[in-house]
């Protein structure tokens, strides 16, 4: 049977100081797969989307700025993941610079700029926290991960990087 994965991108958006990164908190719908739960921005891409063009439209929906900076952190093939239970291969961005201010919320919940230094405080999946260094190091190769999930539970993390 062929891996068939569904395809979206995640992104982190950095404050002009580099010390905060904006997240929401998915807590608008009670039937949301994410809810409860801190996230970067994001979605399912489009068939007519590359990976590129489509963080910079899910960019501008969720958070109502533009992209003028961004760089591809990495790839992370979720298996089983969610309630669902479905198969993501999510291209992990982070967005350095950027026009206009961002939206206080959207469709999903809150919009807020947490330090990066309290992001494992958050209530995040717990494969983020496993990731989420990765986005933010000063490594400039791309990381490419696999992370299995079974009842919304990590079984495992591992990645390369060239």
């Amino acid at each position: 049977m062929p891996y068939t994965p569904i395809l979206g991108t995640l992104g982190y958006i950095l404050s002009p100081d580099r010390e905060s990164v904006l997240m929401v908190q998915r807590i608008a719908r009670q039937e949301d797969d994410h809810f409860g739960k801190y996230n970067g921005l994001g979605g399912k891409m489009l068939p007519e989307e590359d990976a590129a063009t489509c963080m910079v439209r899910e960019i501008r929906e969720e958070a109502g700025i533009e992209v003028t900076e961004m760089s591809l952190r990495g790839t992370i093939n979720w298996t089983n993941f969610g309630p669902k239970g479905e198969n993501w291969l999510g291209f992990i961005f982070l967005i350095q610079r950027y026009q206009n201010e961002p939206w206080r919320e959207n469709v999903e919940g809150p919009l807020s700029w947490v330090r990066l230094e309290d992001l494992p405080t958050l209530s995040l999946w717990e494969g983020d926290k496993r990731f989420l260094p990765l986005v933010f190091d000063n490594d400039p190769r791309p990381f490419h991960g696999v992370m299995p999930y079974a009842n919304d539970r990590l079984l495992g993390w591992s990645y390369t990087r060239f």
